[in-house]
């Protein structure tokens, strides 16, 4: 746990100093980004600090039980803060309506491990080589010596569970299993967040997922799968935009498949696309880049703007000049 111990130092020493704290996370929160704004803000709050935990959008459902005390909130006007903790979060702009929200604090902090950080803070702890930022906040509690509760325990687990794709993806690493070993002797509840995160999905995310199986398309011999969902399709099925979490991930299964690609549309001609690659030799945050987005090697997205055929014509065209580099 040694890693980058003059971050960690300069980090600690300011939150030490900091009584206001305002922990902030990316909008469309995923597991990693509310596991760690929920266990940074118990283990601050346990050292006797003045916490508020913001993010401009809800929990998900499934990540509802991590958040028992209704601890994450949206963010409001008007607060000033000795010091601001961004977690998981690749620019200020994916704070969303939370960044216009937190002032001039005298310390802000950028925690994150996606490679296409901006740096947006005064102090930036980017590791690009963790498979998610749970892991950074684990080791930021143990340099420090704070306890690791059941709960935190539990916050933590889910983070580092969930982007890693339960322990799956090639980013995994030695650590990764180390440190979720430690958390389970902490006391993290192995069999309820499997259940609640894993095998308790709503009816309308089943729907969805029925739209998505029913209209996905295939192209470029079979290896870019893609699919669009808008706001008609949520409403058609009851579903909101926090059941898509995840659904990539079957068309990205599908055996022939290399890239998968999600199309949402959302107001407007605005329309956001994720991408997912299972290539060593396909780099989707590259992709992403191209449109002012970013993310990881698997795992990127971005906005366009544009009519449905013409932002879908540009992404599947960048896609296979990926796959067809020397073409």
């Amino acid at each position: 746990m040694k890693s980058h111990p003059q971050i960690i130092d300069r980090i600690l020493d300011g939150v030490r100093r900091s009584r206001s704290i305002c922990v902030v996370g990316h909008v469309r929160p995923d597991g990693d980004c509310i596991g760690c704004q929920l266990g940074l803000t118990l283990a601050l709050r346990d050292q006797g600090k003045n916490v508020r935990c913001w993010n401009a959008d809800e929990v998900p459902r499934k990540l509802a039980f991590l958040d028992p005390d209704k601890l994450l909130r949206r963010p409001e006007r008007g607060h000033r803060f000795d010091c601001v903790i961004a977690l998981d979060s690749a620019s200020l702009e994916r704070l969303g309506k939370t960044a216009d929200c937190i002032g001039h604090p005298k310390l802000f902090v950028n925690i994150d491990h996606h490679p296409s950080n901006t740096r947006f803070a005064g102090l930036n702890w980017v590791s690009a080589r963790e498979p998610s930022t749970g892991e950074l906040v684990f080791r930021l509690l143990k340099s420090a010596g704070w306890p690791i509760t059941a709960a935190i325990a539990d916050c933590l687990f889910t983070a580092i569970s969930t982007d890693t794709g339960s322990f799956q993806y090639p980013s995994t690493r030695p650590s990764t299993y180390s440190i979720a070993a430690e958390l389970v002797k902490r006391g993290a509840n192995l069999a309820r967040i499997c259940d609640e995160v894993y095998q308790s999905y709503p009816l309308s995310r089943a729907r969805l997922l029925k739209h998505v199986f029913n209209h996905f398309r295939l192209t470029h011999h079979n290896q870019i799968g893609y699919f669009w969902l808008g706001p008609a399709d949520y409403q058609r099925t009851g579903a909101n935009d926090s059941d898509s979490e995840g659904l990539i991930d079957h068309i990205r299964a599908i055996e022939p498949v290399v890239v998968a690609c999600l199309f949402e549309a959302l107001d407007g001609d605005c329309v956001r696309i994720s991408l997912r690659s299972k290539s060593d030799h396909v780099n989707v945050s590259e992709i992403a880049a191209q449109f002012g987005g970013g993310g990881h090697h698997a795992a990127a997205g971005a906005r366009l703007t544009g009519t449905r055929l013409s932002v879908q014509r540009r992404v599947l065209n960048t896609i296979k000049r990926a796959l067809n580099p020397s073409r």
